[in-house]
């Protein structure tokens, strides 16, 4: 059955001129969830993500520290959401706290609208390309999507059928670089494991959420 991983991107640079670059942070994230995967046993998985700077550069840092030879994809699908009522982090962003208390009042209220232009239209997309890539693989091979929280948010909350609210709770925690994985059997998909970071709890330095 094959597998594939989203992984939300390393940390990027909050509260900077450009918030779509990886912090330091996020070089040494991407790096170790490189590592926790070949420690894992995966060697040549297939790897597509988003054209966002921070996806990328966290898919060729996995690559890297990894030694994979995988060649890595480009699909704009697996992009954050992008939406003018959605706070951004921008340089002066100041408390992490307050941006995420506006961030969620406002994708609650955006999952609830119920049309093809919002959450909906998003969270399609973000499913097509995950059904899209999972049907490239052949039984037993891995695929790796590095993505953002917002796609594996979509991606969880339509598999398991959740609320706004369900779905902000889902969002709100989607650690950076951490790992959901996903099987594809005959009785369907299921999801193994959301969210798991536990590579990074060595050091809890690396714990970050944005």
């Amino acid at each position: 059955m094959p597998v594939v991983y989203l992984v939300r991107h390393g940390q990027a640079s909050y509260g900077a001129e450009d918030y779509d670059v990886l912090s330091p942070i996020g070089h040494e994230q991407s790096a170790v969830v490189g590592r926790e995967l070949q420690r894992r046993g995966i060697t040549s998985p297939q790897i597509v993500c988003g054209d966002l700077v921070r996806q990328r550069n966290t898919a060729l840092g996995i690559i890297d520290s990894a030694g994979f030879e995988s060649a890595m994809a480009i699909d704009p699908r697996w992009n954050e959401f992008d939406h003018p009522d959605m706070p951004l982090p921008t340089t002066g962003a100041g408390d992490s706290f307050d941006f995420q208390r506006r961030l969620d009042t406002a994708l609650e209220s955006w999952v609830r609208e119920d049309n093809l232009d919002g959450w909906r239209g998003f969270q399609d997309k973000s499913f097509a390309a995950l059904m899209d890539f999972a049907g490239t693989l052949t039984a037993g091979a891995t695929g790796l999507a590095v993505t953002s929280g917002g796609v594996v948010s979509a991606i969880v909350s339509r598999i398991w059928g959740l609320d706004a609210q369900g779905t902000v709770r889902i969002n709100r925690v989607v650690a950076n670089t951490s790992l959901t994985s996903i099987v594809f059997g005959r009785q369907g998909m299921n999801l193994l494991s959301v969210n798991d970071h536990s590579h990074l709890q060595a050091n809890r330095d690396l714990l970050t959420y944005r």
